[in-house]
């Protein structure tokens, strides 16, 4: 009775932390990037007080629209590239509006592109500034730098901005930008004056505003960035508490920044040169959330009648995989494809990633690839679910034996016990030998769902038929008349019954997990087996809300299991019935 009770125990917490995730993550994520853009149209959060050594961020003086804060501070400079468009702030020279011209807020390609940096005054600033500290007299957000040469700054065609302080000091910045998502910040100052300084270069990342993206366990956004030759990250809950101390840490090579589950801007230092990197965040009173990733160089002694240069990098754009990976190789960037979070099972998730990265470079569709990775998943544990579905085919096989037993000693449990030890011994059955195949595979297929769940490769994905993006639920239900009449109940139905719009692919992959439920042993204990036969119906409750592409591979996943153990079951001699037949009626029944 105690199994029973904490059997049922568990499903129930387990059924309640999958809807619970489903209700604040799954739904949530699909629909907060576009309330993100929204909202980048309203008000913004006072500024965070920078870390000791760099200038601290002046708060705006008034609340704007985006397109209002676009017009104030003076001249800009238009940024456009294959990749992204916008403009730098001239005055400051702050890298603080760019969109991203290959990515839209919904499947629609005329929909808006994609915001990522934003200006101050809006809802979520967001932004990249580079600089010196160390003496006085230097640049800072209110510098009027002037532009040199060409007005637009485009591939192959860098911008040069010059300033002299009046003290001796003549700073040059040039920036360039290459056909992706990388900007190169040159500065050099020259020392015109009588009296040496000492200057330290600087870069950072700031966003004011918590994101609107809900957070998950599965997925890590916030700070990220490698420094010693390892990953550090930190989230934007480890600075919740007023007074909460930096994270700071130093690296020779290495990167930071602050990431969402797709877009991620970070500053990138020399990789020759050490650095002290630092983390923070802060909450103002009657004010939200600020935080910054910064990085600052070693000290520059610059001689009267000398100069000194440094070279910085900007990274602010779509996490694809590919791209991370150039820039890591041709730059020399330190781990730099660990932008992307491949969680714990790291050596599992990123080989599962080239492989399907190959097919959909083969076959040109992204359902198609997640198909073909399936099946070569199970290629390669085929052997490993041969050994537990032949366990399997064994004790649903002795099954009708076990019954005999459980009703000849229903009042001897000691004798059922031996009597069951015996048949198992005579029969060749462990019924535990099933269970280290299945214990094997879990870290895989966990690592396939971190996978198809992470990479913005998945993103807007179509697939054929009515799935027109395989990262968001199936957008039929028995509330559109699955796909009848044209609205996506997803964007209807109030998030707490968003699992009541169950789709095609959920409701296909119920039938087949009811399938291969039908297949295996019946658990001996009758409570236990009527949870068991309530799996499927959970489960497609549950995966209503969970992204197409998921769903398909479980889907595929079950009918590829269905087959394997359908095959071994008959070559076992194992009598295979998805229906029982109706008992009849006897006299003792009456």
């Amino acid at each position: 009775m105690n199994n029973n009770k904490n059997l049922i125990l568990a499903f129930a917490l387990s059924a309640l932390v999958l809807f619970a995730w489903q209700y604040f993550v799954a739904r949530p994520q699909m629909q907060a990037e576009q309330a993100k853009q929204a909202a980048l149209s309203h008000q913004e959060k006072p500024k965070l007080k920078e870390a000791p050594g760099l200038p601290g961020m002046s708060a705006p003086a008034a609340h704007m629209s985006r397109e209002a804060a676009l017009k104030v501070g003076g001249q800009r400079i238009v940024v456009d590239s294959p990749m992204v468009d916008g403009s730098i702030l001239l005055k400051g020279a702050r890298f603080d509006d760019l969109r991203l011209k290959k990515y839209r807020e919904t499947v629609d390609p005329s929909s808006p592109e994609i915001v990522l940096l934003a200006p101050k005054s809006t809802a979520f600033p967001y932004y990249a500034e580079f600089g010196w500290v160390g003496a006085q007299h230097l640049p800072n957000d209110s510098t009027p730098w002037t532009q040199v040469g060409d007005n637009a700054l485009t591939p192959g065609h860098p911008v040069t901005l010059t300033w002299n302080n009046g003290h001796g000091l003549v700073f040059t910045r040039a920036i360039a930008i290459d056909d992706r998502y990388m900007f190169t910040v040159t500065d050099k100052v020259a020392n015109d004056g009588g009296a040496p300084v000492t200057l330290y270069p600087y870069g950072y990342v700031a966003r004011q505003g918590v994101p609107t993206t809900p957070h998950t366990w599965i997925l890590h956004e916030g700070f990220v960035g490698v420094a010693g030759g390892s990953e550090v990250d930190a989230n934007y809950t480890d600075f919740k508490d007023p007074g909460t101390p930096p994270k700071t840490f130093s690296s020779t090579g290495g990167w930071v920044g602050i990431t969402d589950k797709y877009w991620m801007a970070a500053v990138v230092p020399p990789q020759g040169e050490s650095f002290d990197g630092a983390y923070q965040g802060s909450k103002l009173p009657n004010a939200g959330d600020a935080y910054q990733a910064n990085y600052r160089l070693g000290a520059r002694n610059v001689a009267p009648g000398g100069a000194a240069s440094v070279k910085h990098r900007l990274f602010a754009g779509a996490k694809v995989v590919d791209i991370l990976r150039e820039y890591q190789d041709r730059e020399g960037i330190a781990q730099f494809d660990k932008a992307v979070d491949w969680g714990w099972f790291w050596f599992f998730t990123k080989p599962l990633f080239w492989l399907l990265d190959v097919f959909y470079k083969f076959i040109g569709n992204f359902g198609i690839a997640i198909l073909m990775l399936t099946v070569a998943v199970k290629l390669a544990f085929f052997p490993l679910a041969n050994t537990q579905f032949k366990s399997m085919s064994k004790m649903k096989k002795v099954q009708p034996e076990m019954e005999r037993l459980k009703k000849a000693h229903a009042d001897d449990p000691q004798a059922m016990q031996q009597q069951m030890m015996e048949l198992y011994r005579r029969e060749k059955v462990n019924p535990l030998s099933g269970c280290l195949p299945i214990l094997i595979q879990i870290p895989v297929f966990f690592s396939l769902y971190k996978v198809l769940f992470v990479t913005i490769e998945m993103r807007h994905a179509p697939f054929y038929g009515w799935v027109h993006d395989l990262s968001a639920p199936d957008p039929t239900s028995i509330i559109n008349l699955f796909g009848l009449l044209p609205f996506n109940p997803h964007t209807v139905v109030p998030a707490f019954l968003s699992f009541l719009s169950i789709g095609i692919w959920p409701i296909l992959m119920g039938i087949t997990q009811w399938v291969q439920t039908k297949l295996n042993p019946t658990p001996a204990d009758p409570m236990q087996a009527r949870m068991f036969t309530m799996m499927p119906v959970i489960f497609t409750f549950m995966f209503a809300t969970f992204p197409a592409g998921l769903v398909i591979y479980y889907t595929w996943n079950n009918l590829l299991s269905v087959a394997q153990q359908y095959f071994i079951m008959r070559r076992q001699g194992v009598e295979v019935k998805f229906f029982d037949k109706p008992k009849k009626l006897t006299a003792a029944n009456d």
